[in-house]
């Protein structure tokens, strides 16, 4: 700050005016800071939007329709977090009312049920994964956005400073 004012009140132009060593260092390392804050936020932005559309043709390959009796989105093809999570509520639904309300580990290990209640189990543990890998995803989009606003506002101090 002592080096800008002192340019204003000196006879020495700008353009004569050396810098120190340190204050080139610090202006170094602000674009090094901001150029990399910008990269890894295009970075995150684009690996979290190729996760999020991975996982979704992935589930709308399978063709699963959330079934009809579901709280919500019946009807609706699984292909996002929101139809996902509903149709594995309802597979559990359904599990539980032809187990007569027990789970995989309550069953006995000779009940031809059981078999039923681990399959329900597999297919909603799938189905609540897809739903982490959307959230994932988001959150590695929304973390990218805000790595390159703060690379954009470590430019602009960065500007404004030297």
């Amino acid at each position: 700050m002592a080096l800008l004012m002192g340019t204003f009140f000196s006879s020495t132009p700008p353009s004569q005016v050396v810098e120190s060593p340190q204050s080139e260092r610090k202006v170094v390392m602000r674009r090094t800071a901001y150029i990399a804050s910008i990269v890894i936020g295009i970075v995150l932005v684009l690996a979290g939007g190729a996760t999020w559309f991975l996982v979704s043709t992935t589930l709308a390959d399978q063709q699963i329709v959330v079934a009809d009796d579901a709280d919500c989105l019946a009807g609706d093809d699984v292909n996002g977090p929101v139809s996902a999570y509903c149709e594995a509520t309802v597979i559990e639904k359904h599990a539980l009312d032809a187990t007569g309300g027990k789970y995989y580990a309550e069953l006995d290990r000779e009940d031809p049920l059981r078999a039923v209640a681990q399959s329900a189990a597999f297919l909603q543990s799938s189905l609540f994964t897809s739903v982490v890998a959307f959230g994932v995803a988001g959150m590695a989009m929304l973390m990218g956005i805000l790595f390159i606003l703060i690379g954009l506002g470590m430019k602009d101090v960065g500007e404004k400073v030297v």
